[in-house]
Order: structure tokens, then C-alpha cells, then sequence
């Protein structure tokens, strides 16, 4: 659902830029504040997990187009929302600068659309108000339905946003109704692949570790061994993963096509497929390793306040 450059009118394009730094700084402030320690070295691997799992395109059936996981709402799931919009902040920069995906003057937007709603609306608003509800200890069940609805709201919102930023814009000619009438149900599909996937990892950690997925954000310390796990799954993801991505447009692509009547891409996959490309693999652990050294470094710009502030 990365929005490109020339959607965008420059004035869209700035608004959304003010908008999302000023989030941005309201995140850094709150995060300085934070007195959890295990804080940096978790957002790091995170945002490079959440990187390398962005390459992953899956089919959805019968539609000829692909989505990939936000990730938005398992970082806030796991760090908090203000730290997990400043990962994603960072991964959408790394895509944008270093990856042509996005755009520069779409960066805003990108991360409005795909940080902000998942990270500060779907997140504070429907997941923890209903795992609160829920008692100490909910279900499985109750939670992956918790989880796959919050995932669902937040991409319903970004998809949305996308629609009526790119209206706002007047460049393309494209239709309202049509673009809306076909970016929502698609992103009600990713949405829901992305629920699950979120809640299959929450239900992972919280198998191991109830506390550390609490809802009431309890200061528990995660153990080495799952930012351990994290860092190698990103490399997993990126490095090897990644060749079996679908070549299907993402959901955004496949709605401007259908929305212009420009059906002429129903890409397959390759004849190779899975496309075993080392360049795909250097750039997905190279992007997650970047990605990894930003948050980092973001992360202890903001660390000393909070240290001085838990003596």
C-alpha cells in the first residue's frame, strides 16, 4: 500500500509531512520518557524484521493481486505505540531513500497511512480497550479475533487514506467511487492475512511469555533469546523468503489498474518461481541491516533522557 510520488500533489504530499513529524516528535517525546531499557535493542531487530517481512508479497485467490503485512499493529503489540511508529517511520525511510519504494515526497503519506492508524488508532483505540475487557488471561481465540480485527481496522483506515490523499491530490483522473469500491474489499483481504499472521506470532510469545505481550504495557524485560529469534528471522525473511514472493501487483496497483480499466497486468508468477535471485537476498538482509542501524541509532539518541529520568 505504499503510495508513489506521483500520486501525490506537492501540497498533500507537504501537509501529510508536517503531520506525521509532528506525530513523530510527540512519539519521541513520550519515548524518552519510557523507562524500559531492553527498549532499543528490540526495535532494532524488530524494524528489520518488519523490513524483510514487507518483501513478502502473498497471493490473494481469485483477485490477481498480492498484499504484503504492515506491521504496524504487532510492533505496537509488542513495543508500544509510539516506539512502533518510530520503527515503522524508519523502515518506510530506509524503502524510500534506498529501495525506490515510496517516494520521498510520499514518505508522509506512507507513514500516516501505514504507521499512525495501525500504530495510534487501531492499536490504543480497538486492540487494548477489548484485550482489557477481556480479563487477565483471554483466550486464544478471543485474542487472535481481537488482533485480526484491530490489523483489519488499521489497513481499512490506511487504505482509506490512500484513496481520499490521492483525490485531494486532483493528478490522477481516477474515479472515486470506482478506486474506493475496489481498494477497500482488497485491503479487507490483506487486512485479514495480516491479523492472523500477527496473531499467530503474539500467540508464539505469549505461549513463553504472558507479560511480555500484557496489554497494560508492564516494564518486563524480553529475554535475549527472543531478539535473538528476531534477528535471525529477519535474515531468514530477507535472505531466503523473499524468492518466494508474489509477483502479483499489491493491492494499491491492482485497484489503479482496474479503476483505469488498465487490465494488461495479471502478471503470473515466473516460470522460475520460486525466483532464487541473490540480489533479492542481499538486498533484503542489506535493507533489514540498515534498518536495524537507524532505529538503533534513534533509539539511544532518546535513551539518555529516559535513563536519567528511571534513576
Amino acid at each position: 500500500m505504499h503510495m508513489a510520488d506521483a500520486l501525490l500533489s506537492p501540497t498533500v504530499g507537504a501537509t501529510l509531512w508536517v503531520a506525521s513529524g509532528a506525530t513523530l516528535a510527540w512519539c519521541s517525546k513520550r519515548l524518552r520518557s519510557d523507562s524500559r531499557d531492553h527498549l532499543v535493542p528490540l526495535m532494532g531487530v524488530l524494524g528489520a524484521f518488519v523490513f524483510a517481512a514487507q518483501m513478502i508479497n502473498f497471493a490473494i485467490p481469485g483477485t490477481g493481486s498480492s498484499g504484503h503485512i504492515g506491521g504496524g499493529l504487532l510492533l505496537s503489540i509488542l513495543l508500544g505505540g509510539p516506539a512502533a511508529l518510530i520503527v515503522i517511520a524508519s523502515v518506510l525511510t530506509v524503502q524510500a531513500l534506498f529501495f525506490a519504494d515510496g517516494g520521498l515526497l510520499a514518505l508522509g503519506a506512507n507513514i500516516f497511512n501505514l504507521g499512525i492508524f495501525p500504530c495510534l488508532v487501531a492499536y490504543p483505540l480497538i486492540y487494548r480497550p477489548l484485550v482489557k475487557a477481556a480479563g487477565d488471561a483471554p483466550s486464544r481465540k478471543r485474542l487472535a479475533a481481537i488482533t485480526v480485527l484491530a490489523a483489519i481496522i488499521g489497513l481499512q483506515l490506511g487504505a482509506l487514506g490512500v484513496v481520499f490523499e490521492t483525490q485531494l491530490s486532483g493528478i490522477s483522473s481516477l474515479p472515486l467511487d470506482t478506486f474506493l469500491l475496489l481498494m477497500q474489499p482488497i485491503h479487507l483481504a490483506i487486512g485479514l492475512v495480516e491479523g492472523l499472521a500477527t496473531a499467530g506470532v503474539i500467540a508464539f510469545i505469549r505461549e513463553a511469555r504472558p507479560d511480555l505481550v500484557d496489554a497494560r504495557r508492564s516494564a518486563a524485560v524480553f529475554p535475549s533469546r527472543v531478539i535473538i529469534t528476531f534477528a535471525l528471522l529477519a535474515v531468514l525473511t530477507g535472505g531466503l523468503l523473499s524468492w518466494f514472493a508474489s509477483a502479483k501487483p499489491d493491492g494499491l496497483e491492482w485497484s489503479i489498474e482496474r479503476a483505469t480499466a488498465n487490465l494488461k497486468v495479471e502478471s503470473a508468477q515466473p516460470s522460475t518461481w520460486p525466483d532464487i535471485d541473490a540480489g533479492t537476498s542481499l538486498a533484503g538482509v542489506l535493507g533489514g541491516f540498515g534498518t536495524l542501524i537507524l532505529v538503533t541509532g534513534i533509539g539511544y539518541l532518546l535513551r539518555p533522557r529516559r535513563a536519567r529520568t528511571s534513576q
